[in-house]
Parts: structure tokens; C-alpha cells; sequence
């Protein structure tokens, strides 16, 4: 059984696995589309009765990325990435990115091709066992 870091927040295609993680995001009967799922009410029309459940494709472009050097707290080791990502699907998320190149976080510069991947991190308050968490990545069609 996968066990996921934020289960609220994503989750992987069950029906098709090769298609990777998606984000649990909203979908209005206005057209907008958000991330993350909320009842609240739409943010365009502020409807709260026409909002749907939605699997939002873990894909998109970055729009700015930044290397963290010192963070607030300790639960996460320096150095590591955020960027603003455009998702295909319209909502604007800020993640972190995947480490690659031997554990040296990289930027990526604007219009980069991303995709999402669920990685094995330290559980929180459990080091010794680990949980998945989505960064994305580059993508190889670029």
C-alpha cells in the first residue's frame, strides 16, 4: 500500500499507473479550474453549489524557480527548489522540485516542460521510514 506524505492534496491514476501522480484539484460549472480542492465557493463567480472533484494532469511549464538556502525551520534540509508552475490544466502551483544530479538542486529556467512524480522522502517525526511526496521534474520532452 502507497502511503502519501499530503493524500489531500494528490494521488496516482489507479486506473492507469504509467500516467503518474495527479493533483486533486476543483472545477466550476463557470469553467475555472483550482488547485487545491476546497468547498469554499468558486474564486471567479463565488458559486459554492457547482464545484466538482477534479484530476488535474501532473504536467506544466515553469514560470520562476528559486534555490532556498535557509529555511524557517529544520524539517527540511537546505538546499532546495520552489518554483511557480503552470499546470496544463490552468491552476498556477508552487512546488518544489525534484532533486537530480547526484542530490544538487537546479533551477529551471521559464517555459521549462515539468512533470509531476512521486518520490520517497522521510516520514516526518520517523526518519528511519520513508512516505511519497510529488515534486515535479523536468520533462523529457523539452
Amino acid at each position: 500500500m502507497l502511503t502519501f506524505l499530503k493524500p489531500t492534496l494528490y494521488g496516482i491514476f489507479e486506473d492507469e499507473p504509467a500516467r503518474g501522480a495527479y493533483l486533486k484539484g476543483g472545477r466550476c460549472q463557470c469553467g475555472y479550474v483550482f488547485f487545491p480542492w476546497q468547498t469554499l465557493g468558486c474564486e471567479r463567480c463565488g458559486d459554492t453549489t457547482s464545484l466538482q472533484p477534479t484530476q488535474l494532469a501532473g504536467a506544466g511549464v515553469v514560470l520562476a524557480s528559486v534555490i532556498v538556502h535557509l529555511h524557517a525551520t529544520n524539517d527540511r534540509p537546505t538546499p532546495f527548489v520552489i518554483a511557480a508552475v503552470r499546470l496544463h490544466d490552468g491552476p498556477l502551483v508552487r512546488t518544489l522540485l525534484a532533486e537530480r544530479s547526484g542530490g544538487v538542486p537546479r533551477i529551471l529556467p521559464p517555459g521549462h516542460p515539468v512533470v509531476a512524480e512521486l518520490v520517497e522522502v522521510p516520514q516526518p517525526g520517523n526518519p528511519s521510514s520513508s512516505v511519497l511526496d510529488l515534486r515535479f521534474v523536468a520533462s523529457s520532452e523539452q
